[in-house]
């Protein structure tokens, strides 16, 4: 039998542990805990020690809207993103506050900055406030991890932790890297590179994969050397790039993973005044606006990025609503968008 998502046959969440209990643990009265933890009153050093070590050991969470909500949930919606600079999480949040919005939810986002220490905070400030549902794009499997455990309906969005029990909203990378790369070998390009800044996560690793996938059904070399993996917020991208370009001449095509490195492939192009496509073809994971204006246009692998938002807000409202059953992945297909900054090989 399949395992339930949030309920049914599946793993009982674990019970909220309470401030007395807390207490109870650091052996000292309910009044003196609460003091200690939300440090506000005298409390001796070695107690206020003793009551955030047992709150640890108990796992406990703090939960702000108690007295006003009366232990139920809140009609608040939970937001976890790893860039608010990056467009894609833009995209991505209006498509989940439209359709919160519309079902009488609010949406509080939080950018975790990439950091699983940061998304496990930003999941512990969701189950403090009794956020009814949480959607995020993972980082690693704690925070994910944490909000299953208390029984808070999660869905994922773009990325998968492995975490079971909670649903997904993805978009099938490799497929869509495998056509932007074939489409790159159709024109006659051998010495192809790709750039990317992850290969932690399934969206980079299935980028990557579709790569391989298209130079192994053409009958093309790989070439390890062709592979920058820039890791994740490089301090300086574009300085890599043009360290990666030194170092491999003759490269006549470039796949970038995403916005952000396809931004300072682009930039070091420009820079050293290469011609696009004569000189160097270009094609990015990511389709946003400067890729339609910049001359030639980039060509791309178009994310249906707003409508990811909306489809995962549905599938968590369902669960809020009360549906069970076992957990639900919907992956949705990219479409590759040919512009000018891809031509035959010269």
């Amino acid at each position: 039998m399949g395992r339930d998502a949030h309920g049914g046959k599946g793993k009982r969440a674990r019970p909220r542990v309470t401030l007395r209990e807390v207490a109870e643990e650091a052996g000292t009265s309910r009044s003196t805990a609460s003091r200690a933890l939300a440090g506000h009153g005298y409390v001796a050093a070695g107690v206020k020690e003793q009551v955030e070590a047992a709150a640890v050991r108990l796992g406990y969470v703090p939960d702000v809207s108690a007295r006003s909500l009366k232990g139920r949930s809140s009609g608040l919606v939970g937001l976890l993103v790893s860039d608010l600079r990056n467009q894609f999480y833009a995209l991505l949040a209006a498509g989940v506050e439209q359709t919160l919005a519309a079902a009488g939810h609010q949406m509080v986002l939080v950018d975790d900055h990439g950091s699983d220490k940061q998304a496990l905070e930003g999941a512990r400030a969701f189950l403090s406030m009794r956020a009814a549902g949480v959607l995020l794009a993972p980082v690693g499997r704690s925070a994910t991890g944490l909000l299953v455990e208390h029984g808070t309906p999660v869905v994922e969005v773009d990325r998968r932790s492995g975490v079971r029990g909670c649903d997904a909203v993805t978009i099938d990378s490799e497929r869509g890297a495998r056509e932007a790369v074939s489409h790159l070998l159709e024109l006659g390009h051998r010495r192809i590179a790709v750039v990317l800044d992850e290969t932690m996560w399934d969206t980079g690793m299935g980028r990557l994969k579709g790569y391989r996938a298209a130079h192994r059904e053409a009958g093309v070399p790989l070439s390890r050397r062709l592979v920058l993996d820039l890791g994740l917020r490089p301090a300086d991208p574009q300085g890599d790039v043009a360290a990666f370009l030194d170092a491999n001449p003759g490269i006549t095509a470039v796949f970038a993973a995403n916005n952000v490195v396809a931004e300072a492939v682009w930039q070091e192009l420009q820079r050293r005044g290469c011609a696009v496509p004569e000189d160097c073809s270009v094609v990015s994971f990511d389709d946003l606006t400067w890729m339609r204006i910049v001359e030639p246009g980039l060509s791309a692998v178009r994310q249906p990025v707003y409508e990811m938002g909306s489809r995962a807000a549905a599938l968590l409202l369902e669960r809020i609503s009360g549906e069970r059953g076992r957990a639900r992945t919907h992956t949705l297909e990219p479409e590759l968008v040919r512009r000018g900054s891809t031509g035959p090989c010269s």
